[in-house]
């Protein structure tokens, strides 16, 4: 099966409104030189008060070139959840994905394995896809527990969720030690952890639901690294973070992949 690769840009905690917008603009008017048949699918996860900014921004022609996400959302659909926006707010603004269990949630925020289940579960309920963040810190790399790690946190993300809404559902493999550090891990290797994952992904829900998954690396990608990336069997795309905050640098992984596909 061919899948056509995803190029996400977290944004992280960063852009004011105006930057969003001037950001957004870069990336979609490179956009409108392709068709959607000749890009990857591009998705953008601006901060919560910028997506409306964005949003704005996109016009008709650049609709279906670019797609937006949330950075997190709540599981409940409303309620006394202070600081929190649920799915139908989410969706209501413009989305198309929500990240979730991004390590940096798990770790300043003590977000459990439960709580990201719930969130794909919300997130696919609502008509939207998740796009489901795991990896593991550099020592239990060290300690040979990677594979183990990655394994219990993706059988817990997609507990109860049908082989249907898995197929759609999108999974980012991040190694904690390469995310903002600069350093990125080997593309065969992250192929082989991809690889593993996709195979887990295959014992919960189906052969089917694990060829059509999309699965991505995230770490520290940048325009020198994505092509390598792209070659391997099981890379389907990234997850980029301080790459994409620029959009010559977020065009260049675009061009890139588009080299591969």
């Amino acid at each position: 099966m061919s899948r056509r690769p995803i190029i996400a840009g977290n944004w992280k905690m960063n852009m004011l409104q105006d930057d969003a917008r001037a950001l957004f603009m870069g990336v979609a008017k490179h956009a409108e030189e392709y068709t959607v048949e000749q890009l990857p699918t591009i998705v953008i996860a601006p901060v919560f008060t910028s997506i409306a900014a964005v949003e704005s921004m996109r016009c008709s022609k650049c609709r279906p070139l670019v797609k937006t996400a949330a950075q997190n959302c709540h599981w409940e659909s409303s309620g006394a959840y202070t600081g929190e926006i649920s799915v139908e707010m989410v969706k209501d603004a413009g989305c198309d994905y929500v990240i979730i269990g991004h390590s940096e949630r798990r770790q300043y925020f003590s977000e459990t394995d439960e709580m990201i289940n719930k969130k794909a579960k919300a997130i696919l309920k609502g008509g939207l896809l998740p796009i489901i963040c795991c990896g593991e810190t550099l020592e239990q790399r060290e300690a040979g527990q990677t594979d183990a790690h990655i394994t219990s946190q993706i059988k817990a993300a997609l507990d109860g969720i049908s082989s249907e809404d898995v197929a759609k559902s999108v999974i980012a493999y991040e190694p904690i030690w390469a995310i903002g550090t600069g350093k990125t891990c080997d593309a065969v290797e992250a192929n082989r952890v991809i690889a593993m994952i996709r195979n887990v992904v295959k014992e919960v829900a189906g052969e089917a639901a694990a060829e059509a998954i999309r699965i991505l690396y995230g770490g520290s990608v940048k325009p020198s690294t994505i092509e390598e990336q792209m070659n391997q069997s099981d890379i389907d795309g990234a997850l980029v973070g301080g790459a994409s905050l620029k959009a010559d640098s977020f065009n260049e992984i675009i061009d890139n992949t588009m080299k591969t596909m």
